[in-house]
C-alpha cells in the first residue's frame, strides 16, 4: 500500500512539516520506530511497580514500545506537537497559596485535547493522500499505547526531562503531542539532546516525592495519578501533600527554567471555561451530578467521575485553613451516598478539627 514510484520522500518530508504548520502545530518531527532503550526503561519501570494500579500500562506488552506489533507496516512516525498553555487563566502559584479555591492541571481548562488533535492529524494524512495517494497509516494522540515521549525525542521535538516530561528549548513543556504512524519511508530527523543539566528544580518542588531519581517517576506518588488515574481511596499519607490540587499537579513544569520561553496557546478550545482556573472549594463541592456532567462537557476532567471528583475537593477542603465555608461544605456530605467520597469528607472533618484545636 506504500507508495513507491516517483514520490520524492525528502520532499514529502518537508511539506509534511509545512503542513502540520498550516493545520497549527508548532512542530512536527519524523522518527524511526526502533525504541529499545525506551523499552528496557519501560519494562524496568513496571519490575519496579512505579505504574501503579495502571495495570493496561503493563496489559499492552510490548506493542507500547514496538509500533509496527501495534500498527502492522508502520516504518516510520510523525510526532507533532501543540501549545496548550491558556491565556489569561489565573496565576498558578497565587491559586495554589489560596486554600479557598482549587487548582485544575492547566492542560485541563479548555476543551479536551484527544480528538482535536486527532482530526488535525487526519486532515494532515489526507493531503499526504492528495500528494501521493492512499497510503498506511493510523493517528494517535494519547488514545493508544504509544510511547509519545519516547517517539518526540527521536522526531526531534525535544528531551524528556528529569521529571520526565517533554521539555523544548524554544517552547518549554506546556504542549500536547500526536502522532501518525506510517508506513511512508520518509528521511527521519536527528534526536533532541537533553539540556536539564544540574538543575533539580523539579525534584525539589514534587509535594509528594514521586520524581524519586532525576528521570524516575513513581507515578504511584505523582498528584496526577493520586487525582486523576486512582478510582479508590488516597493512601492517607499522601492526602496532605495534594494541598488544593484537585485535578494533575503542574509544580514540576511552574518551576522548570525552559518554561520561560513557554508561549500561551492560540487555540480557542484550549481557553479556561467554567472559570476553573480559580474555582472556590465550597462552590465546586455543592455541584449535583448533573451540574458536574453539563460544566465538565467537552473536558478531560469529565472522565474521571463524579465520585472522584468529590473524593479529590474533600481532601483539599480537608488541607484547607478553617472556615465557616469549609465547614458547611464538609457537614453538607458527611452522610454523602458514596463510600468513598463518605470516607474522604470524614477524614477532613477530622483534619479540620485537628486544625482549629491548634489555634492558640
Amino acid at each position: 500500500m506504500t507508495p513507491s514510484a516517483g514520490v520524492d520522500f525528502a520532499q514529502l518530508a518537508q511539506d509534511v512539516k509545512r503542513w502540520g504548520s498550516e493545520l497549527g502545530f508548532q512542530q512536527v518531527g519524523i522518527s524511526d520506530v526502533a525504541l529499545d532503550e525506551a523499552e528496557q526503561r519501560l519494562l524496568e519501570w513496571l519490575d519496579r511497580g512505579f505504574h501503579g494500579e495502571m495495570g493496561y500500562m503493563a496489559r499492552h506488552g510490548r506493542r507500547r514500545s514496538r509500533p509496527a506489533e501495534l500498527v502492522p507496516g508502520t516504518v516510520r512516525v510523525v510526532s507533532a506537537r501543540l501549545d496548550y498553555l491558556p491565556p489569561e487563566a489565573s496565576e498558578p502559584w497565587a491559586v495554589l497559596e489560596n486554600t479557598e479555591l482549587g487548582f485544575v492541571s492547566r492542560y485541563a481548562l479548555g476543551r479536551d485535547y484527544h480528538k482535536m488533535i486527532r482530526r488535525r492529524l487526519e486532515r494532515l494524512a489526507n493531503r499526504i493522500v492528495e500528494r501521493v495517494g492512499p497510503f498506511g497509516y493510523r493517528a494517535f494522540a494519547d488514545s493508544a499505547p504509544v510511547m509519545e515521549k519516547a517517539l518526540a525525542e527521536k522526531a526531534g521535538l525535544g528531551w524528556i526531562g528529569k521529571h520526565t516530561n517533554l521539555l523544548n528549548r524554544e517552547a518549554g513543556s506546556w504542549f500536547f503531542l500526536g502522532e501518525l504512524y506510517t508506513d511512508l519511508p520518509l528521511p527521519v530527523d536527528a534526536p533532541a539532546t537533553e539540556h536539564c543539566g544540574s538543575c533539580r528544580a523539579c525534584i525539589d518542588v514534587c509535594p509528594t516525592g514521586a520524581i524519586v531519581a532525576p528521570f524516575q517517576l513513581d507515578a504511584s506518588l505523582c498528584i496526577s495519578y493520586l487525582t486523576i488515574e486512582l478510582r479508590g481511596p488516597i493512601p492517607e499519607p499522601l492526602r496532605r501533600p495534594l494541598g488544593n490540587r484537585i485535578y494533575g499537579c503542574d509544580d514540576c513544569q511552574l518551576v522548570c527554567p525552559w518554561n520561560r520561553f513557554a508561549r500561551v496557546s492560540s487555540e480557542p478550545d484550549f481557553h479556561v471555561r467554567n472559570g476553573l482556573d480559580a474555582p472556590h472549594l465550597a462552590e465546586l463541592f455543592s455541584w449535583t451530578e448533573e451540574e458536574f456532567r453539563r460544566l465538565t462537557e467537552g473536558s478531560a476532567i469529565r472522565r474521571i467521575g463524579y465520585e472522584c471528583w468529590l473524593r479529590n475537593i474533600a481532601v483539599a477542603l480537608g488541607n484547607a485553613n478553617p472556615s465557616a465555608a469549609v465547614q458547611a461544605a464538609l457537614d453538607a456530605r458527611r452522610n454523602d451516598p458514596s463510600p468513598l467520597v463518605r470516607e474522604h469528607v470524614l477524614w477532613a472533618l477530622q483534619e479540620q478539627r485537628t486544625k482549629r484545636s491548634a489555634k492558640p
